[in-house]
């Protein structure tokens, strides 16, 4: 049976990074994934999309750090890799950090020294070579002679693009008909743009609806019979800490179908409560019963994919709407002003959007009444309102506090996503960190801990926060030219992943003094 080598994914993973031109990345990428053996395919991938099909395996910067004598000449399997990944990701209990040490030792005693750089940045999430996951769904593309825009609804359809690009090279566009939307297999979320206002959007969106936009976790529910998963907007299922949302999901009229909404808290007076309390409560591992009497929580509903043996994806969002209707009570749905003409309607728009402020809501999210769902994309049908400049930003590093903030990470470096897949600096703040807030952050970022320098700590880029702002100014210190005026954190969005932050090119729409 042929075997792929390590040496050749970390050669191509190398000579990636080394060429700034995509259409080069895109053809190298292909050139590897054409000659992958069957069984390896979705193994190369992912490790070219800088991806462990077994997430982190709980190995620190300082164990990863260590030298280990490198091997004379490449033998290293991809296989054996993925084999050895297993085997450190299942290590638990009493010595369980020796024990990983142990089998990262040899591990990386069976690599050159080429494929040690490779495996280092694998383990770390630190794989650079840009724009990871849309070169390398662009060279399965190329490769397996596919449209990649049809591979790429494959893939949001899917969820994996190592098991999808897999498929698509053993059979395909064969294999590109058989990938479906399925209930029980989450979809990326459809995601908003953004609008400066109210009027803004509706003209340029024209007969639309004016919903409001929630303050909580953004959920994805599945049911198949009496057998009900709720996801979230990263497709992890937290359906056992949700049981009220999994009981409501069983009262619908329908047996089958598959609903996007939000979840939150509310307190004794009905309004919403902050979102960092919901996403502790959802986030909580403890006793679930404990945590529903602390916060009860709610869902609303706003969308459906699915009703039963139909997929309502390519359907436009009035008839989409029309079914959610038929299977959701209006209690149980997100407020809404459907807008005809918006000529006419303007100012009912506009009043809506107050009233939604009113009641504690962010905004509203503005939708054109003929647009599809299009799945994990961020696209110009959907457009977000709030009243405050905001960008979901990543968090890049972090430097010790001093004063009551001493043994804390509490200056925050944030970065917007680049062109070429890494993070561009846009400033720092601390500002806007309450106390718990501060703690939290400091535990999750040492998690994330690459380095440390003096009081700066570097960490994978992996923690997004939502960073208000009341502008922007040139600045010749940071890459994209500007820096953020008076930034203030808002919210860590743990329920968001690096790749859903917003980008250089959205923050250079906006203006600058």
């Amino acid at each position: 049976m042929v075997r792929m080598l390590l040496a050749e994914v970390a050669r191509v993973s190398r000579e990636v990074a080394e060429t700034s031109a995509r259409s080069r990345k895109t053809a190298l990428l292909a050139e590897l994934f054409a000659v992958a053996p069957p069984e390896e395919a979705a193994l190369v991938i992912a490790y070219l999309a800088g991806r462990l099909p077994q997430g982190r395996p709980g190995i620190g910067w300082s164990a990863l750090g260590r030298e280990v004598e490198p091997a004379d000449r490449p033998t290293l399997t991809v296989g054996a890799v993925d084999a050895a990944v297993t085997r450190l990701a299942a290590v638990s209990g009493t010595g369980s950090q020796a024990e990983r040490r142990r089998l990262l030792d040899g591990l990386l005693g069976a690599a050159t020294d080429p494929e040690q750089r490779f495996l280092r940045s694998l383990l770390s999430g630190e794989v650079r070579q840009g724009a990871l996951d849309a070169v390398a769904l662009e060279g399965v593309a190329a490769a397996a002679g596919v449209p990649a825009a049809a591979l790429r609804r494959a893939v949001m359809l899917d969820g994996s693009l190592p098991r999808v690009g897999a498929a698509v090279l053993a059979e395909g566009a064969e294999a590109l008909r058989a990938v479906t939307l399925r209930v029980g297999q989450p979809v990326q979320p459809m995601l908003a743009g953004t609008a400066a206002s109210v009027a803004e959007a509706v003209a340029a969106l024209g007969p639309c609806a004016v919903e409001e936009k929630l303050d909580g976790i953004r959920v994805q529910v599945h049911r198949a019979g009496d057998d009900v998963r709720v996801y979230t907007r990263s497709l992890d299922e937290i359906t056992a800490r949700l049981p009220e949302v999994a009981a409501l999901a069983l009262t619908l009229a329908g047996d089958r179908f598959i609903l996007d909404g939000e979840v939150i808290g509310e307190g004794a007076d009905g309004r919403p409560v902050p979102f960092q309390e919901i996403a502790s409560r959802v986030g909580s591992r403890l006793d679930v019963a404990a945590a529903r009497q602390t916060l009860p929580v709610s869902a609303y509903f706003f969308d459906v994919l699915a009703a039963g043996d139909d997929v309502l994806l390519d359907l436009p969002v009035r008839e989409r709407y029309a079914v959610l209707a038929e299977l959701v009570p209006e209690t149980s749905r997100v407020r809404r002003l459907a807008v005809e003409d918006p000529q006419a309607q303007s100012a009912d728009a506009e009043a809506f959007a107050a009233e939604a402020l009113r009641r504690g809501h962010e905004g509203v999210v503005i939708k054109g009444l003929d647009s599809p769902y299009a799945a994990g994309r961020r696209g110009k049908q959907w457009l977000k309102v709030k009243p405050v400049h905001t960008l979901d930003l990543v968090v890049l590093a972090a430097e010790w506090g001093h004063g009551r903030r001493t043994g804390l990470l509490s200056n925050l470096h944030l970065g917007a996503r680049a062109a070429d897949g890494s993070f561009a600096m846009l400033g720092k703040t601390f500002k806007g960190l309450t106390d718990e807030m501060l703690r939290w952050q400091t535990g999750r970022l040492r998690e994330l801990a690459v380095r440390e320098e003096g009081f700066t700590v570097w960490v994978r880029p992996e923690l997004v926060v939502e960073i208000a702002y009341d502008g922007l100014q040139r600045s010749t210190r940071y890459p994209a030219g500007v820096a953020l005026r008076f930034a203030r954190v808002l919210r860590h969005r743990p329920d968001k992943n690096a790749q859903e932050a917003d980008t250089v090119e959205t923050v250079l729409g906006d203006r600058t003094d």
